[in-house]
This record gives structure tokens, sequence and C-alpha cells, in this order.
């Protein structure tokens, strides 16, 4: 009997199976939910996935976005229950797993190429 309340547990810490598959270079809107007292609501971080690390239920991945000409970077756990939607809304074409090189980039020279699936 201890088992499968073990097994509850892990399923509930785990990552969560209704996200999408996404990787680096991928620009991506996360739904995060946000307490302000007594209050809930959800704010929206748009912006590039520069890495994803970690096994298990100890997943993370940074997320960059552009605010008024300052590079802000997020990190977000996979398994946190304050994320409440992921949405992949481009797939980028990058050859490395870490893309730091961004940070150093401005403008036209940080642009991602599109990675296109095909559909049949």
């Amino acid at each position: 009997m201890a088992t499968v309340v073990m097994q509850d547990i892990i399923k509930e810490v785990g990552p969560k199976a209704d996200l999408p598959e996404f990787g680096s270079g991928d620009t991506v809107a996360v739904h995060y939910k946000i307490k302000e007292g007594s209050k809930e609501r959800v704010q929206v971080f748009q912006g590039v996935v520069i890495q994803k690390k970690g096994t298990g239920s100890t997943v993370t991945f940074t997320v960059r976005k552009m605010s008024n000409g300052v590079g802000v970077e997020r990190i977000f756990p996979l398994s946190s229950p304050s994320i409440d939607k992921l949405e992949v809304m481009k797939r980028g074409k990058v050859r490395r797993s870490k893309i730091f090189y961004l940070r150093d980039r401005k403008g036209k020279a940080a642009r991602i190429k599109e990675r296109y699936s095909k559909k049949s």
C-alpha cells in the first residue's frame, strides 16, 4: 500500500505530461501563476529558450526576452505547479543545446532561423 502512495507523490512532483515538447531555440510563452496576497493572476513570459538542463523532476529551462532594450532571463522548473500553460510559438533551428551566444548579440544578429516540420 505504501508504494501506491509513493507512486502518486512521484507522479504529482514529476514533470507534467500535458506540456509540449520544446528545446533550445524555440520561442515559448510561459503562463505563470503569481500570488499577490489573497489574489492569484496569470502572467505570460514570452521569449527564446536558451537552455534546458536537468533530468527527471529537476528539469529546468531558461527563457530570454528583450524588454525595452534590456535582456531579461528567467529560469523555470518544468515540474512547477505555478506553470499554468506552456505554448510553443515558433520552432527554432539551432545547432547547440545551450545558446548563450544570444546574450552578446543585438538586433538582427540575434535572430534564429525557423525550423519547419513536414505536414502530411
